[in-house]
């Protein structure tokens, strides 16, 4: 069963949906059943989804200033 609700949003809620809808690609629909499938189970973002996304060399060993001598 689907449900349609309308509901009331601040601008600066609005904008900061906006603004992840355009970043993620996400629509702004999805973005809030998410969050809210979130709260209903007490989840919260895993640190995990951003493993990988810094850029540089893969040991950081391999860094001045880091080697042991």
């Amino acid at each position: 069963m689907r449900d349609t609700f309308t509901i009331r949003l601040g601008d600066d809620l609005l904008g900061w949906l906006k603004a992840l809808s355009e970043k993620t690609g996400m629509p702004i629909g999805r973005i809030i059943r998410e969050q809210l499938e979130h709260a209903r189970n007490g989840k919260r973002k895993s640190f995990m989804k951003h493993a990988g996304a810094v850029g540089g060399a893969p040991d950081l060993s391999l860094r001045k200033g880091f080697r042991r001598r």
